[in-house]
């Protein structure tokens, strides 16, 4: 994600990026961004999904660290899965499978929007998902528009 420089600039009508932000560090986040907006033609848009750290975070509150929050194809998960990595994975050696930031559904779109994305449009989901969902525009989109891209590409809508 935060080198990109085998696709051309401004190429690519979407970038779908699911479950490999919260793997960067806070400060390649902007990098991985830049790149998605390099890539992206000038009505192209990036659809992200990531975890939700505040839903994350109420059952963390409720001393659920360790409770499975759902059942994945994987196996359990439980919400320090979910805040840090997969343990299983990790505990494999797959240690790119850790995770080193996040994000809560105010700090995404404000993420998005300062590094350039014109219009973004999230939603949250709480169990069983405990995700976020943003899409980001490159260039100024009406909010009709906006939100039949969300409608099209965020589970559980229609446009």
């Amino acid at each position: 994600m935060t080198d990109m420089s085998e696709v051309e600039t401004a190429s690519v009508d979407a970038v779908f990026s699911s479950h490999n932000i919260e793997h960067l560090y806070p400060h390649e986040v902007p990098i991985a961004l830049a790149e998605f907006k390099r890539v992206l033609k000038p009505d192209g848009f990036a659809v992200i999904t990531c975890p939700d750290l505040q839903s994350v975070c109420a059952l963390i509150a409720e001393d659920k660290l360790t409770e499975t929050a759902y059942t994945s194809p994987a196996g359990p998960i439980a919400p320090i899965d979910i805040l840090y990595g997969y343990w299983p994975s990790l505990a494999k050696g797959n240690l790119f499978m850790a995770h080193r930031c996040g994000f809560t559904q105010k700090v995404l779109t404000g993420t998005l929007q300062a590094h350039g994305f014109v219009n973004v449009a999230s939603m949250k989901r709480g169990a069983p998902g405990y995700d976020l969902w943003a899409l980001a525009t490159k260039q100024a989109v009406d909010e009709a528009s906006l939100r039949e891209l969300a409608a099209l590409h965020f589970p559980g809508t229609q446009p």
